[in-house]
């Protein structure tokens, strides 16, 4: 059956009009965000560097940072699911975005899980446990956060401050998590004399967190609060 896509077509255009004009939203090429980061191609590929996109849309940089990583996973621990595991969950533990927008920080997530879901089951065939899609979606949830990078709170009913969670790799599959509020990270930053990061391996100041919690495997993080 052949379907009048008019209407549809027509709605999406005025969306997206509307959203532009609303909400100066903008979509990035593939081709553009590849060469973008190609500036930092070395970060890219480093399982755990840390990556923020403060306004992420549905996703387009921190999907092929994603992409970056898991190929370098792969390229090196394909023969040892729990290898592969571990250090899959720190790469999209190292992930982190923004959008005001709700369906886009819903879209996002989706792609960043649905394509993890891919490569992992084209490795290894299905999933090892039921807890690690959790615990993938569990951290997905956590940082990519509907909200306001500009006031630094979330969006909602009851907007509160924008809080990210630090996923720290430890010993036997374990998992150290440390919250932090992002208008600290912030401030803390612009009012110290040493950077947050640093990409020259120079002294950074390190940052205090609102709250830690111990160490869990890391198929228990999806139920860590519980």
């Amino acid at each position: 059956m052949i379907q009048d896509t008019s209407l549809q077509t027509t709605s999406n255009q005025t969306k997206s009009k509307d959203r532009i004009a609303d909400f100066g939203e903008v979509y990035t090429s593939p081709r553009e965000v590849n060469a973008m980061l190609d500036l930092v191609k070395q970060e890219t590929e480093r399982i755990e560097s840390r990556f923020l996109e403060p306004a992420c849309g549905n996703g387009n940089f921190l999907i092929e940072v994603l992409t970056r990583k898991l190929t370098k996973i792969a390229s090196r621990y394909s023969k040892s699911r729990l290898e592969y595991e571990r250090y899959a969950i720190s790469a999209i533990g190292s992930l982190y975005g923004i959008d005001i927008l709700e369906d886009n920080v819903l879209e996002c997530r989706n792609r960043l899980y649905n394509f993890f879901a891919t490569q992992y089951t084209d490795l290894f065939g299905s999933f090892s446990d039921n807890n690690l899609p959790n615990t993938v979606k569990y951290i997905l949830d956590r940082n990519i956060v509907w909200g306001d990078a500009l006031t630094l709170q979330t969006v909602g009913d009851s907007p509160r401050p924008i809080v990210f969670s630090e996923w720290s790799l430890i010993m036997d599959g374990k998992v150290k998590r440390r919250d932090f509020t992002f208008s600290e990270l912030l401030f803390q930053s612009e009012n110290n004399s040493l950077p947050l990061f640093s990409d020259a391996q120079e002294d950074v100041f390190i940052p205090q967190p609102e709250k830690e919690f111990p160490p869990v495997h890391y198929l228990k993080i999806w139920d860590m609060e519980n």
